[in-house]
């Protein structure tokens, strides 16, 4: 797999640009749109052929048939029993549709599609030498992006996240503003040499990692890396607002997506916490978040997935906490003492079958007898 060229003052691991020096001042310049991120924790996979996408809409949980050259999206891919197993971003230049994944997902996603393509007229290649840089819209760094992106049809690899609304077939199980309203956040596709002359060049700003997953849990927004795990319901995660159209064509897990949707309620929620950070304690992800009652008596209701510095917030995580957590403070758990959370409920736990959410069709497609509640 290529690498990224050499940047000056970077602090990596395992191949990751975590920070420059100053994460809290890289989380500025980014927001501001001045900065680059270089994001070698993303693998490209280029899919070619003529029935590239109405085979991809056939099979992934988003309907992407029509999707125009310069268009993107997000997709998963869900196991027969609806649970997430592949999150991939989706941007089509016209003649390749381009996903751009978390690389520890990158390969079995390809391994996946492969035997999907069956007879379909579909190429899939993983794309290792190809690199990764996000952005957000709005500022230098984004001219300078779009300069340097890929763009074999005259087209600029360039993906938009869709996050900041709610997608066509989608929807928001969160009351109120959402955070993700003002997350513009940008990927573009780089090859060798166009990498090379960003990091050659002296004006060109650069953050890490750290602040880049900052401004992501601040907008409350997914990763496959991160926020899922082999129990994983898209519903779970608010990935119904981006990546799930509930009113497409029948895909591996749709029955799932539609049970729970239409009657029922996601077993989990995702949350955000704000952290106390009076002891300067940041939780890993997988430590354990309880509630403790007035008693001393704890119960461990959920367990966090990300969590980082804000500039602003202070420390802040995402934590995915059972159904039955109740939506008060909590304490997360870690080796070197416990932390205080308030909680900011992003998907409630009565999420599901309420009685503003529209009804799917039936996957048979037949006349289904009327609905009681909607006498009401």
């Amino acid at each position: 797999m290529a690498g990224f060229p050499p940047l000056s003052g970077a602090i990596a691991d395992g191949g990751v640009v975590l920070h420059f020096g100053d994460p809290s001042r890289e989380q500025r310049a980014l927001e501001r749109g001045e900065a680059l991120v270089p994001l070698g924790d993303r693998t490209v996979i280029e899919l070619t052929g003529s029935e590239r996408l109405t085979w991809l809409d056939s099979i992934t949980t988003q309907a992407v048939a029509r999707l125009r050259a310069g268009q993107s999206t997000e997709l998963l891919v869900l196991d027969p029993q609806g649970r997430v197993e592949h999150v991939a971003a989706v941007f089509d230049d016209g003649s390749s549709t381009w996903l751009i994944a978390d690389t520890a997902d990158a390969e079995p996603l390809a391994t996946w599609l492969q035997r999907m393509v069956f007879r379909a007229d579909v190429k899939v290649a993983v794309r290792p030498e190809l690199l990764v840089v996000g952005f957000f819209a709005g500022g230098s760094a984004e001219r300078r992006a779009e300069s340097a992106a890929l763009a074999p049809q005259q087209q600029a690899v360039v993906w938009t996240d869709p996050w900041p609304t709610v997608q066509p077939g989608g929807h928001q199980y969160h009351v109120g503003e959402h955070p993700g309203s003002g997350y513009h956040w940008r990927t573009a596709v780089l090859d060798e040499p166009a990498a090379a002359v960003l990091a050659a060049d002296s004006e060109t700003i650069w953050a890490g990692a750290l602040a880049a997953e900052a401004l992501r849990i601040a907008a409350w927004r997914p990763r496959w890396v991160a926020e899922v795990d082999e129990r994983s319901l898209p519903h779970e995660t608010d990935w119904i607002r981006s990546a799930v159209h509930l009113n497409k064509g029948c895909y591996r897990g749709q029955e799932t997506v539609a049970k729970v949707h239409n009657l029922g309620h996601p077993p989990r929620r995702i949350a955000a916490l704000h952290l106390d950070g009076s002891e300067s304690l940041l939780p890993d992800a997988g430590a354990p978040v309880l509630v403790v009652g007035a008693d001393g008596a704890e119960d461990e209701v959920g367990h966090i997935t990300s969590a980082a510095r804000h500039h602003e917030l202070g420390p802040i995580a995402l934590a995915i906490l059972s159904r039955r957590a109740p939506v008060g403070d909590l304490v997360v758990r870690t080796p070197d003492g416990d932390i205080a959370a308030a909680q900011e409920v992003i998907v409630p736990g009565d999420a599901g079958a309420t009685a503003e959410i529209p009804r799917l069709t039936r996957l048979s497609r037949r006349p289904s007898a009327p609905d009681p509640r909607d006498a009401h």
